[in-house]
């Protein structure tokens, strides 16, 4: 990249001493959002109980915020490039304070569904916020990996601290209190962010695109929806309906952004062999770590007899991990290369991905300490360097969209591999043979899943039920296994893939001057 630099105007040089600050502001609204992600699975049981929803009902209860999230992240990146990223940031902060309160109290379950999408739009305007406002907030490359490495480490460390709280809420409150915690986090984050935080945004942003908004929600949603419900269901024709509808929109989604003035995402951007590949690496590596990641706190749960908050502690050596790579990332890449950080990282998670096909009912902590804790290292570098590499590769006043599409790769990764790594664990599982004179109905109840066959053994007799008990187990741990070994492949082809499509790779070293949000130079070539 070669850059005319002009002078630090005297915008700058005010908003740039409070820069660490304004990361504060920053961390978090990422804590939230990874918080939120992940102590509703904990109150599910909970909740259940109190609001009695059926199936299905529980089903859209649990996966309609990420539904929402992925279907408007990119619109929403592309709005804070256009309107100012922190008066979108500060907007969504207030909204997801009051729509907390909303699931908090819900009193049906279909209350519940809306205040989770609810949920879900705000949360979407959150994410690509961060990390585009990272990218203005920070000139200096080696500050901006170290920031990003913190915005990652918090993001990774949101993920595992919510069981701990949530466990820790539920033993002691009512379920909507994993809820109620959002409020103080988003008071301070507003209140210290109208302060501290700069606005910045695209100077010549164009007009906002409704059509591209649709059918970037139609086809993301769509696609989504059938990859999840055809690894639950099996193929139906609506399922089949939803993926072709899906795939339908983004095609012409891709098509419109390629013909239309002012995009709402620039597809040249994929032009950019470090930007796709970094992109690609963020999608495989999460499709190969979710799915075992969810089903590996039912196993500490329902397999070895953990609290949930006991389970929540036991998974914090993959954030403690994560949080101290990603704080090493950006100086490890500089050092020696980007591509052997991501290429080592992700084979790293592989190794200890697959070192899992090992599992047995009665594993013992020390392994699962050593596996997590050398995943989140890996992941830490990994996910931290690419995170450089996508916003580095980028103008500044398309960091909103940019960092979108980082995050929707994550959103669209963490649906097939649970999708995909799901089925499998479910396939294996529900082979499991029925102990002898265990009642039709009990059985199809056991079948469901590890958690129904624990519920449905309540109603047996004492022998009848650990029997029954012990063979969902075992059941249970072989899909794993399985799952495992399948994951521990894909995350150790994307470990070749990302050294290929990131060579020559590079970290930005130069100092930039001026903000996007200034009057443009002329004389200032940005890439």
């Amino acid at each position: 990249m070669s850059s005319t630099y002009r002078p630090t105007t005297e915008k700058d040089a005010r908003q740039r001493p409070g820069r660490w600050l304004a990361l504060s502001v920053l961390v978090l609204a990422v804590l939230l959002v990874a918080v939120d992600a992940t102590v509703l699975g904990l109150a599910t049981p909970f909740l259940s109980e109190d609001l009695k929803p059926s199936g299905t009902q529980l089903l859209w209860i649990g996966d309609i915020y990420s539904f929402v999230i992925a279907g408007l992240l990119v619109s929403m990146g592309s709005l804070g490039d256009r309107i100012g990223r922190k008066k979108l940031l500060l907007t969504g902060a207030v909204a997801f304070g009051a729509v907390s309160v909303l699931n908090a109290y819900a009193t049906s379950p279909e209350m519940m569904i809306v205040a989770r999408a609810l949920l879900g739009v705000a949360g979407a305007t959150l994410m690509p916020s961060t990390l585009a406002l990272i990218r203005n907030i920070f000139h200096d490359p080696r500050e901006r990996s170290v920031a990003i490495g913190i915005w990652g480490a918090a993001a990774s460390a949101g993920a595992a601290v919510g069981p701990v709280v949530g466990g820790f809420l539920l033993e002691h409150f009512w379920w909507g209190s994993v809820f109620l915690i959002n409020l103080p986090v988003m008071a301070v984050l507003v209140v210290v962010g109208v302060k501290l935080l700069p606005e910045s945004k695209n100077p010549a942003p164009g007009p906002w695109d409704l059509q591209s908004v649709v059918l970037s929600l139609v086809g993301i949603v769509g696609v989504v929806y059938a990859i999840k419900e055809a690894a639950a269901h099996g193929l139906r024709w609506d399922i089949a309906a939803a993926a072709v509808v899906g795939v339908a929109a983004l095609v012409r989604f891709v098509r419109r952004q390629l013909r239309i003035r002012h995009p709402l995402l620039d597809m040249r951007l994929f032009r950019n062999r470090g930007f796709s590949g970094a992109v690609l690496a963020d999608l495989l590596t999460i499709l190969g770590l979710s799915g075992l990641v969810f089903f590996l706190s039912q196993y500490l749960q329902l397999v070895q007899g953990r609290g949930p908050l006991e389970a929540g502690v036991a998974e914090l050596p993959a954030a403690v991990g994560a949080v101290t790579a990603g704080l090493l990332a950006g100086r490890a890449a500089r050092r020696f290369s980007v591509r052997l950080v991501v290429a080592g990282g992700l084979a790293g998670v592989g190794l200890a991905t697959a070192a899992l096909v090992l599992l047995t009912e009665n594993t013992g902590y020390p392994m699962l300490g050593a596996v997590l804790l050398v995943v989140g290292v890996g992941a830490g570098f990994s996910f931290t360097v690419t995170a450089d590499v996508i916003l580095s590769s980028v103008p500044k006043e398309q960091a909103g969209s940019a960092s979108a599409v980082s995050e929707t790769a994550y959103e669209l990764g963490a649906a097939l591999g649970i999708a995909l790594l799901g089925s499998i664990v479910t396939g294996v599982y529900r082979g499991f043979h029925t102990p002898a004179g265990v009642p039709a109905e009990t059985a199809d109840a056991a079948h469901e899943s590890l958690g129904g066959a624990v519920e449905a053994a309540g109603g047996i007799p004492g022998h009848q039920a650990a029997e029954l008990v012990a063979a969902a187990q075992e059941a249970f741990v072989h899909g794993l296994r399985i799952a495992a070994g399948a994951g521990a492949a894909v995350l150790l082809a994307t470990s070749v893939v990302a050294w290929f499509l990131l060579r020559g790779q590079k970290l930005e070293d130069g100092v930039e001057h001026g903000q996007e949000d200034a009057v443009p130079d002329p004389q200032d070539a940005r890439h």
